[in-house]
């Protein structure tokens, strides 16, 4: 109920002018009702020398075209907006170097300025700037690296632990961090060899890389596209990511004696958690290097099909998980055949931990027939594919082709007939005999003859093994075209073989992350960030809890159902904080 006011307080307050009132009311009788100035003067109580001054006053007013001095104007609709200075000018200069509006929000938020989308669209709409055509990801970051004007990004430091809130482009990525917890990652960063600073933890260090590793980013030189997405930072327990000059430098204090330290570490946690079979795949790879290659052998390269000036690489997996479990840069042509014995010593290193490791599956170019005797020796069995001599192929040739067997060997989709002849032989430099098996397939010229100490596995499943050792290939592939390995920026061993240990984390990474969500297990690398990692949204940090909301995505309720499990864990490189993860009503 609104109480009632007595007309009689009403009167008073109109009969008792204030002093601005009665000016005004002088000033309109001497200039709306035309009295002159003495008889202003006697009619409200002043001066006739005052009521002179109040009308040069008024005049000068009206001519500076300043506020009304009675009546303030009321002016209708928002608020115009109050940017602190230089604002609306960063934002005209990001637009002209092709930024997009997400884009041009998350390099502000990283200068501590927030505007909404739809303050920073006023702005470039009042400028004349039309909506850019629609381009996809690599399209916008490859223009706002060709931009030449470089914004001041913010020094990298540990993040704060402050109340604040900003938008990234990357919110999907933090969806990472309980990955990282269950498996004790985290853990086994902290642990390592590999160096940190003051400023820069080990952790942080690490998960600066894994970042960019994850995110897709294809030109570690283009500061801008990177060092002002404040998710990429949070992710590593950073404001914003160090800059590319540090990357280089980082990497050049790290030897392969702690990269090695490091898998070693890493496959414990594998095997722990069942994640390693009783087979591996191994297979080459070069990663091609665009500088001075005096120091550099050739090497096949399946990517552009031709041998280039690169530093050969060996990777083993798991074709059941594809978990990679081992990576070497230090190859030369003339110890190439040693490193299958080398990743044997490897993998047994720990003698207290489940050494199930019955299999060796790679290509006849992978080592020596003396290096599988070996093998033999040590309990391991091999399958790999003999090369093709003049006189081999006039054996196949003279087999009675009544001696060959059919066989339905499974495949991806149903299963495929191939013909099949076995036998025992001996090989140069092995001690004792090996099991022989030529695979005629109609579609195919040439035969296949596979080699292996196992004597007792069925064709079926032998011709099955070997054809996994493909999916090694596949993931060299991803490997290649999503984390770039072919694009290192040096040529030293020491640099390369780091970037193939980062990428070998973050390969690993997303394998277990997608093995968490069962819709999306067999997803590769490029699928995966599309759907998940790449995910925009708005993050809030408090005392004790970051709050992650991201855009809507028809995905994402899937992703929701495995981070719900995880409302738990506490994160110790961002002060202990819990993850809190929904989903925002808009896209």
């Amino acid at each position: 109920m609104l109480k009632t006011i007595p007309n009689d307080l009403c009167r008073i307050y109109f009969s008792e002018l204030s002093p601005i009132h009665k000016q005004y009311l002088a000033l309109r009788d001497f200039f709306a009702e035309g009295l002159t100035a003495q008889q202003v003067a006697e009619k409200h109580g002043y001066a006739i020398s005052t009521v002179y001054t109040m009308t040069r006053d008024f005049k000068k007013a009206l001519e500076n075209q300043s506020e009304a001095p009675f009546f303030k104007t009321v002016k209708t609709g928002r608020k115009p907006a109050d940017y602190k200075e230089g604002v609306e000018e960063t934002v005209i200069n990001l637009r002209k170097k092709n930024f997009s509006v997400p884009d041009i929000q998350i390099a502000l938020d990283s200068q501590g300025e927030r505007l909404t989308i739809y303050a920073i669209e006023k702005i470039l709409i009042d400028a004349g700037f039309a909506r850019l055509p629609r381009r996809d990801r690599q399209e916008r970051r490859d223009s706002a690296a060709a931009g030449r004007e470089k914004l001041d990004a913010p020094i990298s430091c540990r993040i704060k632990k402050e109340d604040d809130m900003f938008s990234t482009g990357t919110a999907g990525l933090i969806a990472i961090i309980p990955t990282i917890l269950q498996y004790g990652i985290d853990k086994v960063i902290c642990q390592s060899l590999y160096p940190q600073t003051k400023k820069i933890s080990r952790i942080s260090a690490i998960l600066s890389f894994v970042a960019l590793k994850l995110s897709n980013i294809k030109r570690y030189s283009a500061d801008d596209i990177w060092c002002m997405d404040r998710g990429m930072g949070l992710f590593a327990g950073l404001n914003v990511l160090p800059k590319a000059a540090w990357f280089s430098s980082y990497s050049s204090g790290v030897t392969r004696n702690m990269n090695v330290s490091f898998l070693r570490a890493l496959q414990l946690i594998w095997k722990q958690n069942d994640m390693l079979g009783d087979t591996a795949n191994l297979d080459f790879t070069a990663i091609p290097y665009w500088g001075d290659d005096e120091i550099l052998e050739k090497n096949w390269s399946g990517k552009r099909g031709k041998a280039l000036p690169s530093i050969q690489a060996a990777l083993a997996q798991d074709p059941e998980t594809g978990i990679i479990c081992y990576g070497d840069t230090t190859i030369r042509h003339c110890t190439q055949g040693e490193t299958v014995m080398t990743f044997l010593d490897f993998y047994h290193t720990d003698t207290h931990a489940n050494n199930s490791l019955k299999y060796l599956v790679f290509d006849c170019k992978f080592t020596t027939y003396q290096n599988l005797s070996k093998i033999n020796k040590r309990g391991v069995k091999f399958i790999t594919i003999r090369q093709r001599s003049k006189s081999l192929v006039r054996h196949i040739e003279s087999i009675d082709s009544k001696k060959w067997k059919r066989v339905d060997v499974e495949k991806a989709k149903g299963t495929r007939l191939v013909q099949v002849f076995e036998e025992t032989t001996n090989l140069m430099d092995y001690e004792g005999l090996v099991r022989q098996v030529y695979i005629k397939n109609p579609n195919r010229v040439k035969q296949a003859v596979l080699i292996t100490n196992d004597f007792e596995i069925t064709i079926k499943q032998l011709i099955r093994k070997y054809s996994r050792r493909w999916l090694v290939e596949t993931e060299i592939s991803e490997q290649i075209g999503f984390f770039h390995l072919n694009r290192n920026s040096s040529g030293i061993v020491i640099k390369v073989d780091f970037d193939l240990t980062m990428t070998i984390l973050a390969h690993n990474l997303l394998r277990l992350f997608a093995k968490n969500m069962e819709a999306y297990s067999d997803c590769n690398a490029e699928t995966l960030y599309d759907k998940f990692l790449s995910a925009p949204g708005d993050i809030s940090v408090t005392e004790h809890k970051i709050s992650v909301v991201l855009k809507k995505r028809k995905e994402l309720p899937c992703l929701l159902e495995y981070l719900q499990n995880c409302d738990d864990l506490s994160v110790p490189w961002l002060f202990d904080s819990q993850l809190a993860f929904s989903v925002g009503s808009s896209t």
